[in-house]
C-alpha cells in the first residue's frame, strides 16, 4: 500500500482502518469498571466509523453463556463474530477483517475485558501483521489494575495506545474533510 505524503506510518488512516469492538456483552458490562462510559466511547467510535465508511466488526465471547453484545453495539457492527477462544484471531477474525475491507492493515480496537479477550485479540492481530491501535478509554476490565496492566503489556508489544478523540480526529485529519461537521456533531452530542 502506497502511503501518501500526509500520512506517516504511525498515523491512523481512515481508508485503511477497520474498527473492532470486542465483547461488549450485556451480561458482562455491569461488572466492568466505568462500563457505561466505556460503552459510550465505543458507540461514539462506531457512529463516527459509519459516518466515514469505516467497517465496524464485533466479537462475542461464548454468546450462549454470556449472551449477546449490548444491542446498541451489536446494531452498529456489520459482522459479529461468535467465539470461544479469548484471541478472536483463532476463531476467524483475520478472515472477517479481510472480508470487511480487503487489504486493510490497520485495526482500531476497543473492548472488554481489557486484560483477557481484548488484549489477547490485539496481540493476535499484531502477530498477524496488523497495525493495532488500542483505544484505552473505550476498553474496560472489572478491576482498574487489570486494565492498566493490559495497556502496559500492549504498549510494550507494539500496539499504539490512543483515546477515542485521538482516533476520531486522526480519521478526519482536516477540518475541510467533507464529513467534519457531521463527525463534530457526533462528538459534541456525546459530551
Amino acid at each position: 500500500m502506497a502511503v501518501s505524503p500526509s500520512v506517516t506510518m504511525d498515523a491512523i488512516d481512515a481508508g485503511s482502518s477497520v474498527l473492532l469492538l470486542v465483547d461488549f456483552q450485556s451480561r458482562l458490562m455491569p461488572a466492568i469498571h466505568d462500563g457505561q462510559n466505556v460503552t459510550a466511547r465505543a458507540l461514539l467510535l462506531a457512529r463516527v466509523a459509519h459516518a466515514l465508511d469505516i467497517p465496524v466488526l464485533g466479537t462475542e465471547q461464548n454468546p450462549n453463556g454470556l449472551g449477546p453484545n449490548v444491542e446498541a453495539i451489536r446494531a452498529r457492527c456489520a459482522v459479529t463474530l461468535p467465539k470461544t477462544r479469548f484471541d478472536a484471531c483463532a476463531d476467524g477474525l483475520v478472515e472477517a477483517l479481510h472480508a470487511a475491507r480487503p487489504g486493510a492493515g490497520q485495526v482500531v480496537v476497543a473492548g472488554c475485558e481489557a486484560h483477557v479477550c481484548m488484549m489477547q485479540t490485539a496481540l493476535g492481530l499484531l502477530r498477524a501483521g496488523k497495525r493495532v491501535w488500542v483505544v484505552s478509554n473505550a476498553c474496560g476490565s472489572r478491576r482498574p489494575v487489570d486494565h492498566a496492566a493490559a495497556m502496559d503489556r500492549l504498549d510494550r508489544a507494539g500496539a499504539t495506545l490512543v483515546t477515542h478523540e485521538m482516533v476520531v480526529f486522526e480519521w478526519l485529519r482536516d477540518c475541510a474533510h467533507p464529513g467534519f461537521k457531521d463527525v463534530l456533531g457526533i462528538v459534541k452530542e456525546a459530551g
